[in-house]
């Protein structure tokens, strides 16, 4: 029996790096474009977002929740080169790319799967890494199989080959975009080369996928448990078709069980949450938060890992060694050691992300070549000291030698 839904998003999230150099020049490109807006983040307007972060972490993800009607007015008067040279200070900038209306799409053939594209976000970070964030949502009252099979085929858009089947292609039918290619055209624009990305190993033709759920009550309730739908979830968390015949297990899947008709499933391509419509939460509350508190956090333990990947390539190369190391030190002090939140169920969230994404072994790799590096750096101030001592020590010696033949013939 096919599954009623009641709710349901989807983020589709492209990594991406702007070379160091280049990354003003991005900002001021992304501050010309007349539909980019600088995002603002206030407290009273956020405030389910300002009390989840810890403050340290609000100044870094959320630069602009200090910005006063004054101090942003005075911002806005600045020459736009000025204003792309603060931004540059910040952390983190996150800016609201604005659609004239609503994108909407036709995914598959014979009967289309019809959806929109709700937003865009760019989240850019000043040392070069960046996200290009896109909210779909499906039209017309989708059924689960519309949502499995729409997640699974819109993330993989952007793969080069041309050999994808008639099952994986998707059509685009809007005045913006005639066809996929144009949308793909579209995002290589925003996101520019993919050069840098490809250096650190960041997977540039799949999105990374985020989504969330709220299937009908009568699928899941005090009756009817968990385990009935439990290989629905299972296809949702691993981004699978709806037509999929493989066993279905939970393997690669890191589950947070924190509410009682909650799922959420975490893997290296995404995060999904499933839910069930009984508990009013569920299509109130948490769908806001799971794309807010949730989706920033998952960014930034995003974040955590292409810097470290960054750092490490870095380490490799002998040019500029202190400046790395001095990077990896202001890393652990200003990231690594900080709290995230002090919210019960994001602890547990932004545990399980690390866990998955693998950032604490990623870590104690670069940290690794700090050390090695650091004792080589050492090693090779100490052979140069001991150099320069065995010189002073002769030129001395020999000095004391000339000095005693003079006073000889003296």
């Amino acid at each position: 029996m096919e599954l009623k839904i009641n709710y349901q998003y989807t983020y589709f999230i492209h990594p991406f790096v702007v070379k160091q150099k280049k990354y003003q020049k991005y900002i001021l490109r992304l501050l010309k474009d007349e539909k980019c807006k600088l995002k603002r983040f206030e407290k009273e307007k956020d405030l389910r977002l300002y009390k989840y972060f810890t403050p340290k972490m609000r100044d870094f993800l959320f630069s602009s929740f200090s910005f006063t009607n004054a101090k942003y007015a005075k911002f806005k008067e600045m020459p736009i080169e000025t204003q792309s040279a603060v931004l540059t200070k910040y952390p983190c900038v996150i800016f609201e790319y604005t659609i004239k209306k609503d994108i909407q799409g036709k995914a598959g053939d014979g009967k289309g799967i019809f959806f929109k594209i709700k937003k865009m976000e760019l989240i850019c970070f000043n040392t070069g890494i960046c996200f290009l964030c896109i909210k779909t949502n499906i039209e017309d009252e989708p059924t689960f199989s519309d949502v499995l099979n729409f997640n699974y085929k819109f993330r993989d858009i952007k793969q080069d080959n041309q050999t994808l089947n008639s099952y994986d292609k998707i059509n685009i039918q809007t005045d913006s975009f005639s066809s996929i290619d144009k949308l793909t055209d579209f995002i290589k624009n925003i996101t520019g080369s993919n050069i840098e990305a490809i250096k650190l190993d960041i997977d540039t033709e799949r999105f990374l996928t985020y989504s969330y759920i709220c299937v009908d009550q009568s699928a899941w309730n005090a009756e009817n448990s968990f385990d009935k739908v439990e290989h629905q979830f299972i296809k949702f968390a691993r981004m699978l078709p709806a037509d999929n015949s493989e066993s279905l297990k939970e393997d690669g899947i890191s589950l947070l069980t924190k509410w009682k008709y909650t799922k959420m499933g975490m893997t290296s391509q995404g995060v999904t949450l499933f839910a069930s419509s009984i508990d009013i939460n569920n299509y109130t509350i948490l769908p806001n938060e799971f794309e807010q508190q949730y989706l920033y956090t998952y960014l930034y333990e995003l974040y955590k890992k292409i810097y470290l990947k960054k750092l490490s390539l870095e380490f490799k190369h002998t040019v500029g060694v202190k400046n790395v190391r001095r990077k990896f030190i202001e890393f652990t002090k200003n990231i690594w050691i900080q709290e995230v939140t002090e919210d019960e169920t994001g602890i547990i969230f932004d545990h399980k992300i690390k866990e998955m994404l693998g950032i604490e072994k990623l870590y104690h790799e670069v940290k690794t070549e700090y050390d090695v590096l650091y004792k080589e750096l050492n090693i090779e101030k100490n052979k140069n000291l001991n150099i320069t001592i065995a010189i002073i020590l002769v030129l001395t010696l020999i000095f004391n030698i000339l000095n005693f033949i003079l006073l000889s013939k003296g």
